[in-house]
């Protein structure tokens, strides 16, 4: 699929993606939680340094200088109390352990954008719609010079195409000085994501019967050779991320880092 070129900053893009519905809304308790963040961790990326704060579930915050992404923050206005104002909020999807509008209108205010697919912006309230940019597959384009790219996130196992259709979710791409992030979303091992090249940091979720299994987190590894995984959006003390680990153990260039996301909640 060709990429659109969007200029995040100016006015919104209009986009032929079709609203297609979601089935379901896996994991809506994880909408609810509150608890206290996991450390944060700082990688080198050039002239900076990219703080990556791991939140809970599906939820992440990335930092680097000025400008902080949060990536489907969900879980109530108070859990982001004692993290830096967001520059921009990137939404992958509408389930509700990705998308919850108490939190978003709770945290939003200085946030410059909201960005998401066609889905997430159909959700939203109108005071929020203000701020909203649409990215669907494929589309690419800057917040504050950070490029960012929308990558397809959807089932291919035909007992699970209706959780996540195609067309529907988005994961991103975002490139921090000289290191590019890739935050999945929820997906399966797609041909897009095989696809992906220089990939620094990324993010795969593993839990079913929505996502992925280990097994197949790692066979996308093995393909498209992220530096650093983190195991992420799995089943809370569930088995995938084991699994994950103990096929990629060994296998070079690829650092796991398992964490425990759900510490907290």
């Amino acid at each position: 699929m060709l990429s659109r070129r969007l200029v995040l900053q100016g006015l919104a893009a209009t986009s032929l993606l079709p609203v297609a519905a979601i089935c379901g809304r896996p994991d809506q308790a994880f909408a609810q939680q509150a608890g206290t963040p996991l450390q944060p961790e700082t990688i080198k990326a050039g002239s900076g340094d990219l703080v990556i704060q791991p939140v809970n579930h599906a939820s992440v915050v990335l930092t680097f200088g000025s400008d902080v992404f949060y990536i489907d923050p969900v879980g109530g206005g108070g859990r982001y109390k004692s993290f830096n104002k967001p520059t921009a909020i990137l939404i992958t999807h509408a389930h509700g352990d990705h998308f919850d509008v108490p939190t978003l209108t709770a945290i939003a205010g200085s946030a410059k954008m909201i960005i998401g697919p066609q889905v997430v912006l159909d959700g939203l309230p109108a005071e929020l719609k203000a701020k909203a940019k649409l990215m669907a597959n494929g589309d690419n384009g800057t917040v504050n010079d950070i490029p960012v790219t929308a990558v397809a996130a959807y089932n291919t196992s035909p007992d699970r195409l209706k959780f996540h259709p195609k067309g529907v979710g988005n994961g991103y791409v975002l490139s921090f000085g000289d290191k590019k992030v890739y935050v999945a979303g929820d997906t399966e091992d797609t041909s897009e994501m095989r696809a992906l090249v220089g990939i620094d940091i990324a993010f795969l979720p593993m839990n079913l019967p929505y996502t992925m299994t280990g097994e197949q987190a790692a066979a996308a590894v093995k393909a498209f050779k992220p530096k650093i995984v983190y195991p992420y959006h799995y089943a809370k003390d569930g088995p995938e991320p084991a699994k994950f680990a103990a096929v990629l153990k060994g296998f070079p260039d690829v650092e796991v880092r398992q964490r425990d996301w759900y510490a907290y909640g």
